[in-house]
């Protein structure tokens, strides 16, 4: 046996020893893995840890194994392997080829274990250090006889190497291969030799059997020889659409080659090739990093996020009226609030709240003045629309407000009076005097003013007569006074409708102490003669027409008339004159 022979099982038989002794030292009574693999320059891995090439035994302690087989340029076969105490396990796998042809450029790696221990049969992690980046092992990578060659072709590029054995990491390091260059790394001492490889860009010219085609078979080997040459990475990610609105949605899709892990930035790692449907919120590149092997791909694609907000407020009509008396609204004119907005996804109405991005509301505005007078206030809506990426629109109209808020209105009350036998049936309008029209004009002007306030609101007019007379004469003389009262309120604008009569006659008359009880409150003091004559001034007080706002019962003021100018001719006992009364109608 030759000292390099003696060597290499020296290795084994120290490798299978620190297996045993290191790796599953916790198991005093291990089982064995007896592999067969095809092609036999295959190599297997145990629960992740490099192990060897081709066939052997392996020894495992009790329980199950996860088992995978790996010869690039072939499908890696994996399979959960359960192991009993002193129980041999056969596992035969022969994997099947996969993978196109691989195109160049190309450069090459020659790594040279020298005196380091085991190294020859370690495995060889090109860009990645899990059992999937496997490309060989070392005994694979390291002659250039012109006979035997033992090589590692790779794109042109910077490479992770690692070199590994029984979990344990013998040498790792960058790489650095330009085209048609071989670079030799010595692996005991970390080295680096770089030499020209002239047989990649000859065999482009003039390809003989043995040479490297322009689209070379992933993985050859021979007595003594073996080629890998591996495949680059290459990868593509694109946005459908590559423009959204905020809260929209797009399509990703990516692909990707020779592809071990994939990563997209902000997504944790992903399948190698896939979609995924993404909302941003706010312009984002998207980059996918792809690895394998044979190197690194980043591809990315930019997803552009519009952010702005578009909104819209309007009012109709932005002048409104209002109308108040007392406590009932006459006029309250509403506004119509109409909005939109695009590319949001929260509108905010103040005054109001929440709405949907697109609306309208009718809105009814009532003045915050709390006392009377002329209202003219300007009322504003603020509509604020925003998204989650950031974006914001506000928009504010004003309506105006004019208008008035007024007490109820006052009916003045008052009683009317008339001369003594006025009217009568041949002159019906003779007899209410000027003093009396007068009140009865200011009385008809709050009347009317007052049915605003409440257009159900009557009068009711009562007709009486003094003792004197006859019951007949005497009635139609009280239903007289109470007509010409009532035609003279409708002369001033009263519908007749409005306005009730009734006539007593000398019925229901005021006595004296109600009449003297009248004198003593009355504002306007009578004249002593008036004074000392009580049934005179009694007989005047009866001569009368009372009125009566109806629904509030309200009754009129029964105080005498003293002071007015015509006076005199309204108290005087006896029947005035036709041409006094005329003189004051």
């Amino acid at each position: 046996m030759s000292a390099e022979a003696i060597r290499r099982v020296s290795m084994v038989i120290g490798a299978t020893v620190l297996l045993s002794s290191v790796t599953f030292a916790q198991d005093t009574k291990p089982g064995k893995l007896k592999m067969k693999v095809d092609p036999k320059q295959a190599y297997t891995f145990v629960d992740g840890q490099a192990i060897g090439h081709g066939n052997r035994v392996v020894k495992l302690p009790v329980g199950t194994h996860h088992v995978m087989v790996a010869n690039y340029g072939y499908k890696f076969a994996e399979q959960d392997v359960s192991i009993d105490s002193h129980q041999t396990v056969p596992v035969d796998i022969k994997l099947e080829p996969v993978g196109e042809l691989v195109p160049g450029p190309r450069g090459r790696i020659q790594i040279e274990a020298g005196r380091l221990r085991g190294a020859t049969d370690a495995a060889v992690l090109l860009n990645g250090k899990k059992p999937g980046y496997f490309v060989g092992h070392v005994d694979e990578f390291d002659n250039d006889f012109f006979v035997w060659r033992q090589e590692l072709i790779v794109p042109p590029g910077t490479h992770q190497v690692t070199v590994t054995r029984y979990g344990k990491e013998l040498w790792s390091g960058p790489i650095t291969v330009a085209q048609d260059q071989r670079v030799i790394v010595y692996i005991s001492s970390g080295k680096q030799k770089t030499k020209p490889w002239k047989r990649g860009s000859e065999c482009r010219k003039d390809c003989i059997p043995g040479d490297l085609a322009e689209n070379a078979q992933r993985f050859r080997a021979g007595i003594a020889s073996a080629t890998v040459i591996v495949a680059p990475v290459s990868a593509s990610v694109s946005a459908n659409p590559p423009k959204i609105e905020c809260n929209q949605t797009t399509q990703l899709a990516w692909v990707s080659k020779e592809t071990i892990e994939a990563d997209m930035s902000g997504m944790s790692p992903v399948p190698t090739s896939g979609e995924k449907t993404v909302s941003p919120r706010q312009t984002t590149t998207y980059q996918l990093t792809a690895s394998g092997p044979g190197g690194v791909a980043t591809p990315s694609t930019t997803v552009e996020v519009n952010p702005v907000v578009q909104s819209s407020l309007s009012a109709s009509p932005t002048e409104v009226s209002y109308r108040r008396i007392g406590d009932k609204i006459l006029k309250q004119e509403n506004t119509t609030l109409s909005w939109s907005s695009s590319n949001s996804d929260a509108v905010l109405l103040d005054p109001g709240g929440s709405v949907d991005p697109s609306g309208t509301k009718s809105v009814t505005l009532s003045p915050t003045q709390a006392g009377n007078g002329p209202v003219d206030e300007e009322f504003k809506y603020t509509l604020k629309a925003t998204n989650v990426c950031g974006g914001s629109d506000t928009k504010t109209v004003a309506v105006h407000m004019k208008g008035s808020v007024e007490p109820i209105p006052t009916v003045l009350l008052q009683s009317v009076f008339f001369p003594t036998a006025y009217p009568t049936k041949e002159e019906p309008t003779l007899g209410l005097l000027r003093s009396q029209q007068e009140m009865l004009t200011n009385l008809a002007s709050g009347f009317k003013q007052y049915l605003e306030y409440d257009p159900d609101a009557k009068l009711t007019l009562g007709g009486y007569t003094d003792e004197r007379g006859l019951e007949n004469y005497n009635q139609v003389l009280s239903e007289l006074r109470a007509q010409r009262v009532k035609d003279f309120l409708v002369s001033q604008g009263i519908a007749p409708e409005k306005i009730d009569t009734t006539a007593f006659g000398k019925d229901k008359p005021l006595d004296q102490d109600a009449v003297s009880d009248l004198q003593s409150r009355n504002p306007n003091r009578p004249p002593e003669k008036r004074l000392r004559d009580r049934r005179g001034t009694w007989l005047a007080y009866n001569r009368r027409v009372d009125i009566v706002l109806i629904p509030t019962n309200t009754e009129s003021e029964r105080f005498y008339p003293n002071e007015a100018p015509d006076s005199t001719i309204l108290w005087q006992i006896s029947k005035p004159p036709r041409g006094a009364v005329q003189g004051s109608n």
